[in-house]
């Protein structure tokens, strides 16, 4: 097995478990977190790309991608050439936010049973729009997932910001999304970070856990998979280093 699969499949099971797991904090019933509100969510989601970048890359991915859109882009920009490899990466991301999600529902196993609101279980593993137009939320998640690629893009070419540095300007990054683009849809910005857990949710015998919303999720895996190429797009045009 390819080090980067590894790297890619515990960054990404660490980005889901923090991020996740503060979700769970925040929404499920008799949680120390209960009603932290979405401060709480977006800062826990930035603190848990930075970690999951720093494990990514320790485990042996170097360009600790943690996001199957970012993978992409990178492909589209030429980065990557093997188009095998960037498969393996993706199954690697998925696989490893789905583990993810399977340590949160472990860690808040009689929390479940405790809430009533199957829409906030829902919402531990996968995102959920406030209001549901799928034109509307696919475009929110288009434009979230542009700007995430085009500022890493800005990030990587600017020669201050060292390697040692580019985790946390990227977790920054994710914050600040999520702060201003996140509320109509939950910002996934990240199709392996829905899609992992939202098949946890289907498959977990969570206490009376209701719908998984298939018929909404491909708003956050085809959104962040359009929105990263439109973002290397508009970088390849301005720029020439990522």
């Amino acid at each position: 097995m390819h080090q980067y699969f590894i790297g890619e499949f515990l960054g990404t099971m660490t980005l889901t478990l923090f991020g996740c797991g503060v979700v769970a904090n925040t929404l499920l019933k008799k949680s120390k977190g209960e009603n932290g509100g979405w401060l709480c969510i977006t800062t826990g989601w930035a603190l848990a790309v930075i970690f999951g970048v720093f494990v990514a890359q320790a485990a042996g991915s170097v360009q600790a991608d943690i996001n199957p859109a970012v993978t992409l882009a990178k492909y589209y920009l030429k980065i990557y050439s093997n188009f095998f490899q960037v498969i393996e990466q993706i199954y690697a991301q998925i696989g490893g936010a789905f583990l993810g999600a399977l340590i949160v529902w472990l860690a808040y196993l009689p929390h479940w049973r405790e809430t009533d609101n199957q829409r906030h279980k829902l919402m531990v593993f996968a995102t959920s729009p406030e209001i549901r137009c799928i034109p509307s939320n696919l475009l929110c998640e288009i434009i979230g997932t542009m700007v995430l690629v085009f500022v890493i893009g800005a990030l990587s070419s600017n020669s201050n910001i060292t390697a040692e540095m580019a985790p946390y300007f990227v977790g920054l990054l994710v914050w600040v999304i999520g702060l201003s683009l996140g509320g109509p849809t939950g910002y996934a910005i990240n199709p392996a970070r829905d899609l992992g857990p939202r098949l946890a949710h289907t498959l977990l015998p969570l206490s009376g856990k209701g719908s998984s919303e298939w018929s909404y999720a491909l708003v956050p895996i085809v959104g962040p998979f359009v929105g990263g190429i439109i973002g290397a797009s508009i970088w390849s045009m301005v720029f020439t280093k990522f």
